[in-house]
């Protein structure tokens, strides 16, 4: 089994050290093989707050880690930077490679930087970050779970949500599908989800999960949701048996200071 922790919209500059504590206990009892960390890393880009989430990531020992840029990890008053060096406190952080990806020979995990500077919060693909994913994923294999990591969310549940969902999704998600995507993780609204996007998103053609994270360790709550992650567990089929995952919803829980899981579900997958 190989069994990924996804946490969002950490906002280091905001971050509770109690809720810090607790998630870092949360690792060392579920020992995950994977961290993805879908943008908004940061309040303001500043870097103290790049360096205390790298601090942060390191310290939860997790041997494979991919992270994304959000929106707030691109300068807001530093208009100089946010226009010549949007990334360079990321990329002084977390490296260069702004779309890195995972590979554990049964999960494939593929990011995709979503924000663009002169949208200011909205988040968009294109068709050249269709078309790489798609190309990747043709190259997947069926024992592979086969995942796209964005900032913005591909789907929304909400009309008031509708302003935030990731400009040119609709498109992406219907040729990540076809090209044979399982679950297209997210970020940026602060409130976690599941949805299925064969259900919700007109011409889709097979299974394929929205999964949203809501904010792990910032202040910044939103929508009554308490802070929480999300862990995928995924064990590879035999050819004779069909692919599910499993997906679980970890909240911060106040009384007893820990994340608990708060809900589980068994995703039936395309073949």
């Amino acid at each position: 089994m190989t069994v990924l922790l996804h946490i969002s919209d950490t906002h280091f500059g905001t971050e509770q050290a109690p809720v810090v504590a607790a998630l870092q206990a949360l690792v060392r009892d579920q020992k995950p093989d994977g961290l993805i960390l879908s943008g908004d890393i940061t309040q303001r880009a500043r870097s103290a707050q790049f360096a205390a989430a790298r601090a942060f990531v390191d310290s939860l020992g997790i041997a494979q880690v991919l992270t994304l840029p959000g929106n707030h990890d691109i300068p807001l008053y530093n208009i100089a930077a946010r226009l010549f060096q949007p990334y360079a406190g990321y990329t002084a952080a977390f490296g260069p490679d702004l779309e890195p990806e995972l590979d554990f020979g049964d999960v494939l995990v593929l990011g995709v930087n979503t924000t663009r500077p002169h949208r200011h919060k909205d988040g968009a693909v294109s068709a050249r970050q269709v078309n790489r994913v798609v190309k990747r994923m043709h190259a997947a294999r069926r024992e592979q779970l086969r995942v796209v990591v964005t900032h913005q969310p591909a789907c929304v549940m909400r009309p008031e949500d509708e302003k935030d969902r990731l400009h040119g999704g609709e498109v992406a998600v219907q040729s990540w599908a076809r090209a044979g995507a399982d679950l297209v993780l997210g970020g940026h609204i602060h409130l976690p989800y599941v949805s299925d996007l064969c259900a919700r998103a007109k011409g889709t053609p097979r299974a394929l999960y929205c999964v949203q994270a809501g904010t792990a360790v910032s202040h910044r709550v939103r929508h009554g949701t308490p802070n929480s992650v999300n862990m995928i567990r995924w064990t590879a089929p035999t050819p004779h048996e069909k692919r599910v995952v499993r997906v679980e919803r970890w909240d911060y829980d106040l009384a007893d200071d820990r994340f608990e899981e708060s809900k589980g579900q068994e995703l039936p997958l395309a073949e």
